[in-house]
């Protein structure tokens, strides 16, 4: 299979999320706004497109989902400033964050890592590869989800 930011799922290596980048949403959850990036990771394992299932796991009662805007890297970097990192973006998608709120919360009461609350098999569906050229993203983007059609 050939390398390309269309087959991204395929060949993803890693999977960087940031957390608490919504303030409106870290505080409906109680949590303070970050003035640095809360990083975390899914594995590619957590990638599932259509016609997939999300497979929730049976003991999980309360799973939340939050709409991403997923950004594509196409070349590998470490220490990118600001000023260059358009150069290692090859395109977006559409992205969900499934995450086990109250497993979350146990984790982190314990002082423990929530990859998994947030990184479990299909946790991170997404759409299609969309070209940078495709989006202008010095406006806004609205990104929504509905849940079986509302």
């Amino acid at each position: 299979m050939t390398s390309t930011p269309k087959n991204f799922r395929s060949i993803c290596t890693k999977i960087i999320c940031i957390g608490r980048n919504y303030s409106e949403h870290a505080s409906e959850l109680g949590n303070t706004v970050p003035t640095k990036p809360i990083i975390f990771m899914k594995p590619p394992s957590a990638f599932v497109i259509e016609p997939n299932d999300i497979k929730i796991p049976s003991e999980w009662d309360e799973v939340h989902h939050e709409v991403e805007l997923g950004v594509i890297i196409d070349k590998k970097c470490q220490n990118v400033s600001k000023e260059e990192a358009e150069e290692y973006i090859a395109g977006y998608c559409l992205a969900l964050d499934m995450t086990s709120r109250k497993l979350q919360n146990e984790l982190k009461d314990q002082g423990l890592p929530w990859l998994l609350a947030k990184g479990f098999d299909t946790s991170c569906p997404c759409g299609d590869f969309i070209d940078k050229n495709e989006i202008n993203l010095s406006s806004s983007v609205n990104l929504w989800l509905s849940v079986n059609g509302t």
